[in-house]
């Protein structure tokens, strides 16, 4: 069952915004959810289920996200971990046909400002 945020914030289909992952962690606060606020200057808002596919096509955009960083207290994602990512990467895999999927339910309304939510639907788990 999903965990809904306390921060009153909303999904992109209008209702109150759902965990994306606890394990791994993930958010711009480490709280699960793909929540913004001050100092998240990446966006972190799209809660999305990588592929190999998409991890190989980050890494070679110069963000790794399968290797892990114990300086980060980060194990590295596998295929099939969800992840807050950055509205702006996602929007790249997007551009380039990499997208991963994405969880409607966990993905923050401010996505909107840069991707439309029919980009999102085609592309939902």
């Amino acid at each position: 069952m999903a965990t809904i945020t306390t921060t009153g914030a909303k999904n992109v289909l209008g209702t109150p915004l759902q965990s994306c992952s606890t394990k791994p962690l993930t958010g711009f606060f480490r709280t699960g959810c793909c929540d913004t606020g001050p100092g998240d200057v990446g966006l972190h808002l799209v809660c999305t289920r990588v592929t190999a596919e998409f991890l190989a096509f980050s890494k070679k955009k110069g963000n790794d996200l399968s290797t892990p960083k114990p300086e980060w207290a980060f194990a590295g994602l596998k295929p099939g971990d969800q992840w807050c990512l950055c509205v702006t990467r996602w929007k790249e895999a997007l551009e380039a046909g990499q997208a991963s999927p994405v969880v409607l339910e966990a993905t923050h309304i401010s996505s909107l400002e840069f991707v439309s939510l029919e980009e999102l639907q085609a592309h939902a788990v």
